[in-house]
């Protein structure tokens, strides 16, 4: 294959491959790479999870916004992690951003963790549970006061508890 490829070719085949790469190493969930208090294997998680929680929580995909019955909820009461449990959100910092996902100004003490996410293309703070690394969502600088922040989450990766 090779003996057939211009010069002009072969570094167009070469730019792509190294293009995809750079491209799947952004994908790549950073959680694996992490350690958190609860583990599960990779089928675990796929046994514990509904085939959309296991793909917002495990491979960082996004449901479709105003899918979620939990942007509409307006109870009082904990918004948990879908993979583990843990206490996240509160109601009382629950706002409708009018964005399609439930969104918050601020999550519980030590409840959530951030980091860095190139996937589109453009810098983003992606969310994830402090305590097993699921993805929650991301936020944003354009909340509401007293945090100005919008933490706007996937309704599937997330569990209500009335108070």
């Amino acid at each position: 294959m090779w003996q057939t490829l211009d010069r002009r070719q072969m570094l167009a085949v070469l730019g792509a491959g190294a293009a995809a790469t750079a491209l799947g190493a952004c994908r790549a969930s950073p959680a694996a790479a992490e350690s958190f208090p609860v583990r599960f294997s990779d089928e675990q998680w796929r046994q514990r999870l509904s085939p959309a929680a296991y793909r917002v929580l495990r491979q960082e995909a996004t449901e479709r916004p105003f899918s979620s019955p939990l942007d509409r909820e307006k109870r009082a009461g904990i918004f948990r992690c879908g993979g583990c449990g843990q206490p996240l959100f509160s109601s009382r910092t629950k706002f409708d951003s009018g964005t399609g996902w439930p969104s918050f100004y601020a999550p519980l003490r030590h409840a959530v963790g951030t980091r860095r996410d190139f996937s589109l293309g453009i810098p983003r703070t992606e969310v994830h549970c402090a305590r097993c690394g699921g993805h929650l969502g991301h936020v944003f600088d354009d909340g509401p006061p007293p945090t100005g922040k919008r933490y706007c989450m996937n309704g599937v990766a997330l569990q209500f508890r009335a108070a």
